[in-house]
């Protein structure tokens, strides 16, 4: 049954009790309104005279005709050696029929306080699952006569409408809410009243295509916003729905009043707040009872409000009569000094500053995509998560690799990607804004730390703007006093602001993330919204195409399994996702259908709603700031893509009713109907846009597509430390003439301190841009995308201008080959490549190790000794030994800082090998040594440097030896491989630690 809302209009006029209730997002159809009946109450009279039978007469004739069916002391023994009489039969069958009676009346006793309340699911009697749907009916039936259906017995809008413990009613919550979810209207619009308000709305309708005429003349016509009636709140969508025939044009109304000063001396400056009183002149083809066309033509409205109306008037000289996009205000960027209206703050954008794309303004500004996904380019915080989560998964397959969990491939390369997968990976490198990241994970965790210092809850918070100048706004869902320093009061008492200076004055805290259930929207202008899915009071729905859902909930399930501001979550995907899994494994399970969820989703309601009462908790805020912070509460997130049946539906409603103060979120995507107890509704249409009017959100939706989820998927598989060994051979991406006559144009020593043999020394001033870009060129012989260059040296943006002149300078820099071919060019996609002419030590090193262990060195072991003694010497610290702070931040992406020890690392094992072959202890000691000064952190080259050690038979030098392993290893202790070598080589070694203690 599609949810309705009832009018927010009190005018005196009958139009006002025929208000149409406007299904969310939806237009309503008109139908016949039917009236009680003579049959309605012989109906309600019979259920009178059964509730009165079965809850009266039942007792009463069990009282007078069998009397009390138990013993009257306790049985002795020889009670159970009587014989079984007819009474006794006759006794037990009383006993049942007193016990099925106790349970219907515990049934009729539940659904008439839900039926009065109006709020929530009816509780469950265990095991009454018929007597239960019995009193439901009867109590229905019996109330009817007296009040709406929908004001007795819960309807499906209230599924999923219950406020936590500590939150304030709905009604003042609403009312004390201002922006974002201000006009979120909890439902309390009865079954019989929704279809009196539709046959009203049907006969305006009616009205207007008779009068089309008068329309046109264009008379100008004034509402007057109404106060609350119960939940309901009056919103621009409702007043358009309901006098302009669509609840779109509501941008409209907004375009015609926005900045005009009304009767209380504020302005309108967010569509989705208006307040009671207020005054809104509306298009002149609007119609109904309730529209005021001219002050001395309202009879019925009082001198003050006509004087109103007729001043209100006055200000309307520069504004157009017709439509226009509505403007959104974005959030002030610091608290305003005084009293003012309340402003929705809008997304901050992926700025440079606030985690946006990283190209160039000239760039986006002619559309052109340089080839690269433009999805990713405008997901700042997905982009750098996905990053993050690859250069991870990468790392943990090359220590695989080095520790023998994959045979044969020591050393081993990620696979380069091609293809869409390539585009992907570039889009990802550009795209990134870590420092966002960083700075929301401190902010919220640093708010959650100050706190919980104060003894202070975490305040519910609905959503979290990233401006784009960095500040962050927390949009709460109620006032929750001042928040700690440096955080500031917002508009109003409902928003806590903190600027990026301040947050970039953030430590790293030891405490839980506190709103991990934050994930990205869209973007509105350059703004950015992060929606919390866990304190949601019920179910979030997203309708429109199922290709236009699947790429937000791609997007969001990507987002969340890989976010850099949560510690621990689990995100379910039914129906949808299974391939999704390699993002995060330990965060992201599949279901396939709606009971595996049911079954899973209730044990875990069930068991944390235990586990929050024996803990004392109201909801899982609390306890997130307590001693279970890192052990208990962590969220979890329902992505159920696919809309449930009706059955179905109303079983998630049930169970998503308590959901948001248990930690748990639903988000649940829908064909188009309205779905039983979402408490917010949006919708993704196929330009890209994700609507909630009733929200005052249109946003530029965040998405993944189908094709860039295939290609994000497959870097994650490629780069899979369980895939088996039966692989590639481990070849170098660029492997180097290592021969003589191999002697490059250009060589650039990379491994150490950074030196460039080859070219004269460039301008001073563009000399570290210069060489920066040269670096990340040697590091990525397969190619370069210009943005991503452009990424790596300006990541909070260029323009392409000034892009293109670098390029220029190092093209000019590098010069050509003696054959007139640039060292500097562009491969079939666009990307910067450098000619085989410029090689780094690193392409040296790498090749050398590649002919040593898989090359000529194979059939030769005096040219494998040679290659490796070659290739050790390359060796003088670490990447880049001497790189200027604040420059090269783009090898946090990178994998190489992990992959060069590990390669100086092979070649010192195979080396010490070598010598060990021929009993040079001192020689393999001495290609160990050179090799930890590079990979210190190596355990493998500590266990070779052991046993080449122990083989010069020196017992002195191998104490000497355990004693600095001790020393080094400090409270951590050794680990437990080389305290097990260190028993098989030096049984006393103990003995000389605690001597030394």
């Amino acid at each position: 049954m599609p949810r309705r809302r009832t009018s927010s209009s009190s005018s005196s006029s009958t139009a006002s009790s025929a208000a149409a209730a406007t299904p969310r997002n939806r237009t309503p159809q008109p139908v016949r309104v039917r009236r009680r009946s003579f049959g309605d109450f012989v109906k309600a009279f019979l259920a009178f005279v059964v509730l009165l039978a079965l809850v009266a007469g039942v007792p009463l004739a069990l009282a007078v005709t069998v009397g009390w069916p138990l013993p009257d002391g306790a049985p002795g023994l020889d009670w159970l050696q009587r014989e079984i009489t007819v009474q006794t039969f006759l006794h037990i069958l009383t006993v049942i029929v007193w016990l099925a009676w106790a349970q219907f009346t515990a049934c009729v006793l539940v659904e008439v306080k839900a039926a009065l309340s109006g709020v929530g699911v009816p509780g469950r009697v265990p095991g009454s699952g018929p007597s239960q749907l019995l009193a439901r009916q009867l109590v229905a039936a019996l109330l009817l006569v007296g009040a709406t259906a929908a004001s007795l017995t819960p309807g499906l809008s209230q599924l999923g409408q219950s406020l936590e413990g500590n939150q304030k009613p709905a009604v003042a919550a609403a009312q004390q809410t201002p922006g974002l979810f201000a006009q979120q209207q909890e439902q309390a619009a009865s079954t019989a009243s929704a279809l009196a308000e539709q046959a009203g709305q049907a006969g305006q309708a009616a009205a207007r295509a008779e009068g089309g005429a008068t329309a046109a003349s264009g008379d100008t016509k004034y509402y007057r916003i109404q106060p609350p009636e119960g939940r309901h709140h009056d919103s621009l969508w409702e007043v358009a729905e309901r006098h302009l025939g669509d609840g779109r044009r509501y941008k409209e109304i907004f375009e015609l009043n926005k900045d005009r000063v009304q009767p209380d001396g504020s302005k309108l400056s967010e569509a989705s707040l208006i307040r009671p009183g207020w005054i809104m002149e509306m298009p002149g083809d609007a119609r109904g009872g309730e529209l005021v066309e001219m002050p001395d033509e309202a009879p019925n409205v009082s001198e003050q409000v006509q004087q109103q109306i007729s001043d209100y008037a006055r200000t309307g000289g520069d504004h157009a009569q017709g439509g226009g996009d509505a403007h959104v205000s974005l959030p002030e960027q610091r608290p305003a000094p005084g009293p003012a209206t309340p402003v929705t703050p809008a997304t901050p954008a992926p700025g440079p500053a606030a985690g946006g794309q990283h190209a160039t303004p000239a760039a986006e500004e002619s559309g052109r995509s340089f080839g690269l996904p433009e999805a990713l380019l405008a997901a700042p915080l997905l982009a750098a998560g996905l990053l993050g989560a690859l250069g991870r998964r990468r790392r943990q397959a090359l220590w695989h690799s080095a520790l023998g969990a994959v045979g044969g491939r020591r050393g081993m390369e990620p696979p380069t990607p091609t293809g869409d997968a390539q585009d992907v990976q570039d889009a990802l490198l550009v795209g990134a804004d870590p420092d966002g990241v960083r700075l929301l994970d401190r902010s919220l965790r640093g708010l959650a730390a100050s706190l919980a210092a104060e003894s202070r809850p975490l305040p519910v918070v609905y959503a979290a703007w990233m401006g784009g100048n960095g500040d962050l706004h927390l949009q709460l869902a109620q006032p929750a006093g001042k928040p700690p320093t440096p955080w500031q009061v917002g508009q109003d008492q409902t928003f806590w602001m903190l600027a990026r200076a301040d947050a970039e004055r953030y430590e790293d805290a030891e405490t839980a993330a506190p709103y991990p259930g934050l994930v990205s929207l869209g973007t509105m202008d350059d703004s950015r919204l992060l929606l919390n899915l866990e304190a949601v009071p019920g179910l979030v729905s997203l309708s429109g195409a199922e290709a236009d859902r699947a790429a937000v909930f791609a997007s969001v399930a990507a987002e969340l399994a890989t976010n850099g501001w949560s510690d621990r979550m689990t995100i379910t995907l039914v129906g949808f996702g299974d391939d999704l899994t390699p993002l995060a494994p330990n965060r992201i399970r599949h279901l396939d259908g709606f009971e595996d969820l049911f079954e899973t989703m209730s044990a875990e309601t069930r068991q944390r709603r235990g586990a929050l009462g024996a803990a004392g908790h109201d909801s899982v805020l609390t306890g997130r700031t307590g001693p279970a912070q890192h052990t208990r509460w962590a969220p979890h997130l329902v992505l159920l893509a696919a809309q449930p049946s009706d059955d179905d539906a109303l079983r998630l409603a049930e169970l998503a009713a308590d959901a948001g103060r248990l930690g748990i979120g639903y988000l649940v995507g829908t064909g188009g109907t309205d779905l039983p107890g979402a408490a917010w509704e949006m919708e993704i249409t196929g330009d890209g846009k994700l609507l909630a009017p009733l929200l005052g959100l249109e946003l530029e939706a965040q998405l993944l597509p189908a094709a860039q989820q295939r290609a994000v998927v497959e870097l994650f598989t490629d780069a899979d430390p369980e895939r088996g060994p039966g692989g590639p051979a481990n070849t170098p991406p660029f492997l180097v003439d290592v021969s003589e006559q191999g002697r490059p144009a250009v060589y650039a020593r990379l491994v150490g301190s950074y030196e460039i043999i080859g070219l004269d020394a460039p301008d001073g001033e563009r000399s570290a841009q210069l060489h920066e870009a040269l670096a990340l060129l040697l590091l990525h012989r397969e190619g370069v995308h210009p943005r991503v260059l452009a990424s790596a040296l300006w990541p909070r943006g260029v323009t392409e201008d000034v892009r293109d002149a670098l390029l220029e300078r190092l093209r000019a820099w590098l010069g050509s080959d003696p054959d007139g071919t640039p060292r500097l060019g562009t491969d079939a996609t666009g990307r910067l490549t450098l000619a085989k002419s410029v090689v780094s030590d690193l392409d040296v090193l790498r090749s050398l190790y590649y002919e040593a262990t898989q090359g000529r060195g194979v059939d030769s072991r005096q040219v494998r000794g040679r290659l490796l003694t070659d290739a050790l010497v390359l060796v003088r610290g670490p990447l880049l030994a001497d790189r200027p702070e604040g420059r090269y931040r783009w090898l946090t992406h990178e994998i190489i800082d992990a992959q060069l020890p590990l390669l100086v690392a092979d070649t010192g094992l195979a080396l010490s090998e070598f010598h060990l072959e021929r009993d040079r202890a001192e020689k393999a000691i001495e290609a160990l040594n050179a090799a930890l000064r590079t990979a210190p952190a190596d355990e493998r080259l500590w266990h070779e440097l052991l046993r080449a050690t122990h083989a010069t038979e020196d017992a002195d030098r191998l104490r000497a030896l355990a004693a600095d392993l001790v020393g080094r290893s400090g409270a951590r202790g050794l680990p437990p491989r080389t305290e097990a070598l260190l028993d098989e080589l030096l049984p006393t070694w103990r003995d000389g630690v605690a001597a030394a203690g």
